[in-house]
This record gives structure tokens, sequence and C-alpha cells, in this order.
């Protein structure tokens, strides 16, 4: 292998220090403090009292939409109401599907959101016997949890979803109107 020649140290003569030599450093540039982060009121959770004053509510079933004014259902049922944001828990297990529905109802609602869609999916297929019988856990489960005490109070109706945006492996969910009280 061939050896570099030797070039040696720099001196103080070296054509370096001479260029350099007048160079004064520059002072630091003074930065700008940020402006501070103004955040405004947070609500977390969502005030029962002012969702719902009645008594008890009946557990709501799919397409049921009795405690809806005639106008609003029919417009639900046709499924004219846009669809504002959309769940989907394809690949979530069922503890994780939990909390993930409870988190998007309530923060739909806390958004002034007024139809939802949640996609569950119709579940396997799974053989017995000679028949096929189609078994979807979330697909069972998801309506029940519409019906549990911190959601019940935030849902006026939730029914299948057409076709074209899931079938009956998807609900449409219609939510109630934030009103000031």
């Amino acid at each position: 292998m061939k050896r570099l020649p030797d070039v040696g140290k720099p001196t103080d003569n070296d054509a370096w220090t001479e260029a350099v030599k007048g160079v004064k450093r520059l002072p630091p540039k003074e930065e700008k403090p940020s402006p501070p982060l103004i955040i405004g009121e947070i609500s977390p959770t969502v005030d029962y009292a002012k969702v719902y004053g009645g008594n008890s509510l009946e557990e709501l079933t799919i397409g049921s939409t009795d405690n809806v004014d005639k106008r609003t259902a029919e417009k639900f049922k046709r499924g004219e109401f846009p669809i504002q944001k959309t769940l989907d828990l394809h690949g979530y297990f069922e503890k994780d599907a939990y909390d993930a529905v409870e988190a998007f109802i309530k923060n739909a609602y806390l958004q002034g959101l007024r139809c939802v869609l949640i996609i569950t999916g119709k579940g396997r297929q799974k053989e017995s016997d000679d028949w096929y019988d189609k078994r979807g856990i979330l697909k069972e489960s998801v309506p029940n949890w519409l019906n549990a005490p911190q959601l019940r109070p935030l849902i006026l109706s939730f029914s299948y979803a057409r076709p074209e945006d899931g079938g009956e492996g998807a609900l449409y969910i219609l939510l109630r109107r934030q009103r000031n009280r």
C-alpha cells in the first residue's frame, strides 16, 4: 500500500490563519419568545344533566324511531342525513372496540355532530352441521353498548346502513342535538 505524503501540522504562518485573521464572530441571535398558548374551555366529559333531564330512557332497538319526530324519523330511515364521522371496527378486539365506540360517540356528541356511522362488519361465516351461521361478535355487541347508561342519553336512534354504506355490517347513529340549558 502506498503511503500518502506527510503534510505536516499547520503553523501560525499557514494560509488559513492569514485568511481568517481579521474575522470576528457574530453575536448570537436573540430568539423572540413564542406567544403563550391559549387553550379554550376544555369539557372532557359529557354533562348528562344537560343532555337529558327526563326519567329513564327505554332501550333502543335497531331501526326504532319512537322518540324522534316523524319528519326526522323518515329522513333518518331513508339515509338522508349526511354521515359526519365514521368509525371502522374491523380488526378490533371486543374490549378495545367498546372503548373506541364509547369515546367515538361522546366525542361526536361534544363536537355537535348529528349522524355518525359505525362499521362493525358482518362477521365470519362458521360452518355448523350443514348450515352456515353468520356470527359477528361486534355486530351483536354494538347495539347493546349503544344502550349503555353512559351512551344511551346521547342517542336518539340507530339503524342499519344503506348497502352502499355497509348494509347490515354498519349502523347509522342519530345523536341528540346539544341544547343550551
